[in-house]
């Protein structure tokens, strides 16, 4: 009976045991294959290049706050990041250790760039080219103190061991991603005359990666390339741009590009995901990498890529990581106090005139004694016939007082610009300076303005360069390549095409004019000397902005006052149509604005012209601005004519129009701190009786008193009006004596040439 009922019990049992597992069967089997299949996992790349010695936002040239890009800032973009996604990977595209006074610290015990870049944990950086600016015992003193992995792929030792490893392998939630760095061969060209290189050589980098690749294949889940080069081939040498590593090596999931200051955020090569994030820590590139498991086997899903701003689109900048900027100030303290020495003393007058139209910098469009001081500099240092370099800068500033550091680095700001020598023809000189001279736009009747040709003005090599030891002019009515004329030897000799001379400039502008596509592409010069030299300063004095402050301390013993010069000027510019003034002021006035590109980054892309035909859309906007009626304008046919009236229509409404169409009284300067004991503005002098003006306003004497003119092109008028007559125009620098001043609206009595005239004193610095 118990045996029996034993039995039943397990019968019953058994049958319940077998309905349970048929019903959760089909839940095992999706169980498992869920587990099989795994979630996707998502692995953030983030990629920063060219960063250039922005280790803080401070610009030490300037000795200034600059919040548009630094590391402190990028961290704090950096930890957003980590915070959504664990599984990122931070890496360097190279060119980190030059610019921003980060050279100061080649002798110190720590590089602040390092510093930082440890505390941000980056897991890989490749050499720049300007990571080998300073030889290679300075390159490996400070990558030794890189926590994470540094990279060249192609640049070897003579023994044919690479300089630093291909690649590295980085592992984040079980995915393996092989990180692959090159440097652009340009290098080679780059370091010329120097002993950088010696000792190591410089591969296609094409070829390495392909090589590296190969090493690579079944160790890693995924490949991509972190590449010192841009998008495209350089001067037009193959191999030179990611692009033809990207068609030669498709293995790659996505490549990090540098090296050309260009922000592009993604773009697809042969199936290969490209990103480069700008410069100067302005952008950091972010690639995410989606994988799954299928079949036992890592699968990438998806990729994309995009870039991180640091200036927000509200306008406002990512916050500097405050942890980073405490441990990074004594460094921050050390290059601001090497930046205020004072090297020299600036009399008689700055060294750059105050732009006449705003956006229109006038450093780029004139002769300034800024230009011509370090045309002076490399004369002396480098005996060479004639010149050349670039001021890039259209915000250069040097005003009289102390000359510091900081002044001649924010003048001149490539940091190692040197002066070599080559031997060259007339022809080569003037082909050279019709290539700059391609930096202004071609001008027709009726322009008022000089502008800048767009192309130009948004490339690399982005300005007009200036030649000293010569004396030209620039007639923009004349076509590309036929503008550089009277061109002469500062003795008054003609230069002729086929003259032997010594040609002192930059060696890295030299590549570029010799390399594909380049003014003087194919030709090949002999190299007389350079500044860089061991035999002359060597490599950290034989630059141009230490070349400088030489100058000025040994040569000038302290102190430098410019003569005015005039070596050259631009013509073919109506620079005294009488709408030409309403033009300035309206600029000046916020109701006008030179041509820029649409995104504003590049200004003055193009000319005003007074004779063009204005059309009512421009009337009334410009009428809006200025807050005047459009319907006044109705008839008005040119924008000449259309500029005179609205500006006299505008001064009118704020009550500065006097019925002849002065210029408006300027406004009191409220920084200006009158003499103690002088007249105040307007009032005679005492014990000078009041003279009457032509205008029946009060005016004063000013015997031995001189006007030194400050305008690129000043205006010299037959009476104290802009209406009057225009007797001449006179150039900057140009020294008027003064009869009296006083007048009304600001205008001054001068003579010229034993005539008395007058002249907008607003543009005229007179003599105490």
């Amino acid at each position: 009976m118990r045996t029996h009922g034993l039995k039943r019990f397990a019968s019953w049992s058994l049958s319940i045991l077998l309905g349970t597992s048929l019903l959760l069967a089909p839940l095992a089997s999706e169980y498992a294959h869920a587990a099989e299949a795994n979630p996707e996992t998502k692995i953030t790349l983030l990629g920063t290049s060219d960063i250039h010695g922005r280790f803080m936002p401070w610009d030490y040239a300037l000795d200034g706050p600059n919040p548009a890009g630094s590391m402190t800032q990028l961290y704090t973009m950096v930890k957003k990041v980590r915070a959504e996604n664990p599984n990122t990977i931070l890496l360097d595209a190279g060119d980190m250790i030059q610019d921003n006074s980060a050279e100061l610290f080649n002798d110190q015990p720590q590089s602040p760039m390092m510093v930082a870049m440890n505390e941000m944990n980056y897991d890989a950086w490749v050499m720049g080219n300007h990571e080998f600016n300073f030889g290679l015992d300075v390159l490996e003193k400070i990558s030794s103190q890189f926590k994470g992995q540094a990279l060249v792929g192609n640049i070897f030792k003579e023994n044919g061991d690479r300089y630093m490893p291909a690649y590295t392998i980085i592992e984040r939630d079980g995915i393996k991603v092989g990180v692959i760095g090159m440097n652009t061969p340009m290098i080679t060209e780059f370091e010329k005359g120097t002993d950088h290189l010696d000792g190591v050589i410089v591969k296609d980098p094409v070829e390495e990666t392909r090589k590296a690749i190969a090493e690579l294949k079944g160790k890693v889940d995924v490949m991509v390339g972190l590449m010192h080069m841009g998008l495209d081939n350089e001067n037009g040498k193959p191999g030179t741009g990611v692009t033809d590593i990207a068609n030669a090596n498709p293995e790659l999931a996505a490549i990090f590009a540098g090296h050309m200051h260009q922000l592009i955020e993604s773009q697809t090569v042969n199936g290969v995901l490209i990103s480069e994030p700008n410069k100067y820590g302005t952008h950091m590139s972010r690639i995410d990498l989606t994988f799954a498991k299928e079949d036992g086997k890592v699968v990438l899903k998806s990729k994309e890529a995009k870039a991180l701003a640091v200036k927000k689109a509200d306008g406002t900048y990512e916050v500097s990581d405050p942890s980073l900027e405490k441990t990074l100030h004594p460094f921050h303290e050390f290059a601001r106090a090497d930046a205020n020495i004072v090297v020299a003393e600036l009399k008689g007058m700055n060294l750059v005139p105050a732009d006449e139209i705003k956006g229109i910098p006038a450093v780029q469009i004139q002769e300034t004694p800024l230009s011509d001081f370090f045309t002076e500099v490399m004369l002396h240092y480098s005996d060479a016939d004639v010149v050349a370099h670039q001021i890039d800068n259209d915000k250069a500033k040097l005003d009289v007082g102390p000359i510091k550091k900081k002044d001649i680095a924010f003048n001149y700001q490539y940091t190692f610009g040197e002066v070599t020598v080559y031997e060259v023809t007339g022809r080569d000189l003037k082909d050279y300076m019709e290539w700059s001279a391609g930096y202004f736009n071609s001008t027709r009747p009726g322009d008022v303005t000089i502008s800048f040709d767009p192309k130009r003005r948004a490339s690399k090599y982005s300005t007009d360069d200036f030649f000293g030891g010569v004396t030209y002019e620039i007639d923009l009515t004349k076509p590309y390549g036929s503008r550089i004329t009277n061109l002469k030897y500062t003795n008054g000799k003609a230069v002729q095409e086929g003259d032997t001379l010594k040609l002192g400039m930059n060696a890295y502008r030299m590549e570029a004019l010799i390399a594909k596509g380049g003014a003087l592409e194919g030709r090949k010069f002999k190299q007389l000397w350079s500044s860089k030299d061991a035999s002359a300063f060597g490599e950290i004095q034989g630059t141009i902005r230490n070349l400088s402050i030489a100058y000025l301390k040994d040569v000038m013993k302290g102190v430098y006052e410019p003569k005015i010069q005039q070596h050259w000027k631009i013509t073919g510019v109506d620079l005294t149509a009488p709408e030409r003034a309403d033009v300035v002021e309206l600029i000046n006035a916020g109701v006008m604005t030179v041509p820029t590109t649409e995104d504003g980054k590049y200004t003055n892309i193009a000319s005003i012209n007074i004779l063009d035909a204005v059309t009512s859309d421009e009337i009334e906007a410009l009428s809006s601005k200025a807050g005047i009626d459009a319907a006044q304008f109705k008839g008005v046919k040119t924008k000449g004519a259309f500029y005179q009236n609205l500006n006299k229509a505008r001064k009118a409404v704020e009550g500065k129009d006097n019925g002849g169409g002065s210029p408006s009284p300027a406004k009191p300067n409220p920084t200006s701190v009158p003499t103690p004991g002088a007249p105040k503005p307007g009032t005679p002098k005492p014990g000078k009786p009041p003279v009457s003006s032509d205008n029946g306003k009060p005016s004063v004497t000013a015997p031995g008193k001189q006007a030194r003119v400050t305008a690129t092109h000043l205006n010299v008028r037959a009476g104290a009006s802009s209406k009057s007559k225009v007797i001449t125009s006179v150039p900057q620098g140009t020294i008027l004596e003064v009869v009296s001043i006083g007048h009304a609206y600001g205008w001054v009595k001068v003579k010229l040439n034993g005539q008395m005239a007058y002249v907008y004193g607003k543009y005229v610095s007179i003599s105490k």
